[in-house]
């Protein structure tokens, strides 16, 4: 059963320098509280793995923690590029860092065909495109009874995956609601998982539509109110939609980047907020 702790000794009990690490959650529910411990810790040589990197990777990598990103869209919603992954892909700064580029449909059936338990998963996708040519980890298969042609993708078995969600009960388990992503596969496909929540509740109340994480299937839950910022988590907080306008100008510099993170990341977490410069106005927002 999970164990709930802080996310310090999360981090620390389950990323460990070389793995594979995957954070998932789409649009909401993205663990940048988790992202900035990982960072905070000094992770190494890790290969990060997120169906559409966004600002938490783009931080990850321009500190120096990536040496390898598989991915299937990386961008700033809504904004533009990720100067940080930009930077590291056509610069080295810093340090290289190697892409592994999949479709959509890839990354979720590779997802898929770990959580079950399954070296790979078959799709009808990449077919007519070159990702295949030159991509690890896909390869053309023939029906066994059909004789059609189809695309075969390995299993994503990450060594552990972060998520965040909204509750979790005293047992450890876990529900969240609202766009609900890949989370459910991600922690499923791991060999270890954590999930960061806003709160711990003595009863898991029934929702539509919402998805539980047996306790059984995580290894540690952490209470990080906020944890989604500049995300959002449906039902605790709203999007920050300032942040990732922000971040445009924040990550294009080198000296700038690094200096947010002295005063942002690198503090102890919930020391000060983080706060980034636009427009010549400085918004503060949860770190």
């Amino acid at each position: 059963m999970a164990e709930i702790v802080s996310l310090a000794e999360a981090i620390a009990a389950t990323v460990h320098d070389g793995e594979t690490v995957a954070m998932e959650g789409f649009t909401h529910l993205i663990p940048h509280a988790a992202g900035h411990e990982v960072i905070r810790q000094g992770r190494r040589d890790l290969t990060l793995v997120r169906m559409t990197p966004d600002i938490i990777y783009d931080q990850l990598i321009g500190a120096g923690c990536a040496r390898k990103l598989v991915f299937s869209w990386a961008g700033n919603p809504g904004v533009g590029s990720l100067h940080r992954f930009r930077d590291a892909v056509e610069n080295g700064w810093p340090g290289p860092l190697e892409l592994e580029e999949h479709s959509h449909a890839g990354m979720a059936n590779r997802y898929q065909a770990g959580a079950s338990g399954l070296p790979f998963a078959i799709l009808r996708g990449y077919r007519g495109t070159s990702l295949a040519a030159h991509t690890a980890g896909v390869a053309e298969i023939t029906c066994p009874f059909t004789g059609e042609v189809l695309t075969a993708v390995s299993a994503l078995r990450p060594d552990v995956a972060v998520v965040h969600a909204q509750q979790a009960d005293r047992q450890g388990n876990v529900q969240y609601w609202g766009i609900t992503g890949v989370q459910k596969e991600a922690v499923l496909s791991a060999s270890r998982a954590v999930v960061t929540v806003e709160e711990v509740v003595d009863v898991l109340p029934p929702r539509p539509g919402a998805v539980v994480l047996p306790g059984w299937s995580l290894s540690y839950v952490a209470v990080a109110p906020g944890g989604a910022h500049p995300s959002y988590a449906l039902g605790y907080t709203a999007r920050d939609n300032d942040f990732y306008l922000a971040w445009d100008a924040v990550s294009r510099d080198r000296e700038q980047f690094s200096a947010w993170l002295d005063e942002h990341v690198y503090l102890p977490a919930g020391a000060k907020t983080a706060g980034v410069q636009a427009a010549g106005a400085k918004r503060a927002v949860p770190c």
